[in-house]
């Protein structure tokens, strides 16, 4: 990764917003700007130059991963001792990444300064930068996208009546660490039954019904990056109901897929989801957004959803998920990556959209 770049267009940023200092906090930003990947950091841009401030733990972790920033390790709390050093600057006008501040630390910051630099309040500074990938980066997502994939076959394979969705959780994360991964990029969902309705339901002890959808959404880390999936799979012989709602979603996916292109904003892919499941009646039961950018964070800019205006670029890796649910009866969702290329998108998730059902003698693809 070219910190060095990523830090001179940072530079460049502040300049025409008249900052003169920013102080990087969130942890995400930290690790874009500079490679730090532990839990305690500020990174200090200021003066055409980065300063990495953390704590004692972290001094010989910081030597190792930290580049092009020079590297301070204060005795007392860290964004105290940056507040100070940037007190004792020539610096007048502070960026603070309020987003991810608490008004605690903001008060602590603007109490050091005093009327020595005035504090302004920033939004997306870094993160603007982060949304468009570079190949890299790309790179990356692709491998962690891969591997959560391999997972969904172990998935299938664990699922089966009176089983709870908690060890089928279990079943798919055991996968992913054995396979490589850092961790799950966010706390796994198989929601089963009438519960697949709920469109964030956690793992449960509710055991696998003998029929009904089973919504699955998982991701890995691997190389910092994460990778984000669904499907949704059915246990038992689907009716014709079932078999509507699974299609509904599945057209409304590709829809939303066909509308990435540059230039194109995000509001009109999830209009392009949406007006699919209005056709089919289901406008109502679609109630969340359309995707969300993924990189160093399981959830980035953009947010893919109707009131967003924010331009698709080529780099950018969004995830495209819509989904339909019926309370008292179920829900599906369908969920891929794609990264927005020069003239469309590439889908980056492998993994099949045939409707399955798990029956006695194993999946069956509904046709």
């Amino acid at each position: 990764m070219n910190y060095s770049l990523r830090q001179g267009n940072l530079l460049e940023d502040l300049s025409r917003r008249h900052l003169d200092a920013l102080l990087v906090t969130h942890l995400p930003n930290v690790r874009y700007l500079c490679g730090f990947t532990g839990s305690a950091g500020v990174l200090v841009v200021a003066d055409g130059r980065c300063t990495f401030f953390t704590e004692r733990r972290y001094r010989e972790q910081a030597r190792t991963e930290v580049q092009d920033a020079r590297l301070v390790v204060p005795k007392g709390p860290v964004l105290d001792a940056v507040a100070r050093v940037v007190a004792d600057s020539r610096v007048k006008t502070v960026g603070l990444e309020s987003e991810h501040m608490s008004v605690a630390e903001e008060a602590r910051v603007a109490r050091i300064l005093r009327s020595k630099a005035r504090v302004r309040q920033t939004r997306r500074l870094v993160e603007e930068r982060r949304m468009v990938k570079e190949p890299a980066e790309v790179e990356r997502l692709r491998a962690a996208v891969q591997l959560g994939s391999s997972l969904f076959d172990k998935a299938v394979a664990a699922i089966r009546p009176g089983m709870t969705e908690r060890a089928v959780a279990a079943e798919i994360e055991y996968a992913g660490r054995c396979a490589g991964a850092e961790g799950m990029a966010f706390e796994t969902i198989v929601a089963s039954g009438l519960r697949s309705a709920l469109p964030h339901g956690l793992a449960s002890s509710q055991p696998i019904p003998r029929r009904g959808f089973v919504v699955l959404d998982f991701g890995v880390i691997l190389g910092g990056y994460c990778s984000d999936m669904s499907r949704t799979v059915y246990v038992g012989k689907p009716a014709a109901q079932a078999r509507r709602l699974y299609q509904a979603v599945r057209d409304a996916q590709q829809a939303a897929i066909e509308a990435v292109r540059p230039g194109r904003t995000v509001g009109e892919v999830d209009r392009a989801a949406r007006a699919v499941l209005r056709r089919a009646g289901l406008a109502r039961n679609f109630t969340h957004s359309t995707g969300h950018g993924v990189g160093l964070e399981i959830h980035e800019p953009p947010r893919i959803a109707r009131e967003e205006q924010d331009v698709l670029r080529p780099g950018m890796v969004i995830t495209i998920e819509p989904g339909a649910y019926v309370p008292g009866y179920g829900g599906v969702r369908i969920e891929d990556m794609v990264v927005v290329t020069t003239t469309s998108c590439e889908v980056l998730t492998p993994t099949t959209k045939e409707f399955l059902a798990i029956q006695e003698s194993g999946p069956v693809i509904c046709s």
